[in-house]
């Protein structure tokens, strides 16, 4: 996958302490490197056995290692479950202190914005972006290089390009 990245359109975030933001979050303030967008809902049992856990585990491997992370609460199903108040439970429940997105359907649509713009299929669902704007991988698991580049101490991240094209 080649595609550029387009600009987040969720309109509603809390920061890393869990306070609700005044403006979204944009690309560029996940940092410069390589991104890892991790799509969630709060109902999802397969979000919560397999998709945290390895969200989590990246996270704390690459921390500090020149990626971004953000989770985003793709709400198409369960409004009434998947609400907003979930995204603090979820960053504190996993130890995430990362921006938590949550984007509902805009009026008369039927997905979330990040589910139209980076075309998604459900949850989970991980997007890896690399330094220069490009989707790298987009699927329901985690990349096999950017777990071999966790493992390692990220010393695979310059070939991650390569390894996903």
């Amino acid at each position: 996958m080649t595609d550029t990245a387009p600009e987040l359109r969720v309109p509603r975030w809390i920061d890393a302490d869990g306070e609700e933001l005044q403006d979204p979050v944009r690309l560029s303030d996940l940092g410069a490197g390589h991104k890892i967008i991790f799509c969630f809902q709060d109902w999802c049992p397969g979000c919560h056995s397999q998709g945290f856990p390895a969200f989590k585990a990246l996270h704390d491997a690459l921390v500090g290692k020149g990626v971004g992370f953000a989770a985003i609460q793709t709400v198409f199903e369960g409004a009434h479950v998947n609400t907003f108040d979930k995204l603090r439970r979820n960053q504190e429940k996993y130890d995430l202190p990362i921006p938590f997105g949550h984007d509902t359907p805009p009026a008369h649509e039927r997905f979330p914005t990040y589910m139209q713009d980076y075309d998604t299929h459900g949850t989970p669902w991980f997007t890896v972006i690399s330094a220069a704007g490009a989707i790298l991988y987009s699927g329901f698991t985690v990349p096999g290089a950017f777990i071999r580049a966790a493992e390692s101490g990220a010393s695979l991240l310059p070939t991650i390009s390569s390894e996903l094209e």
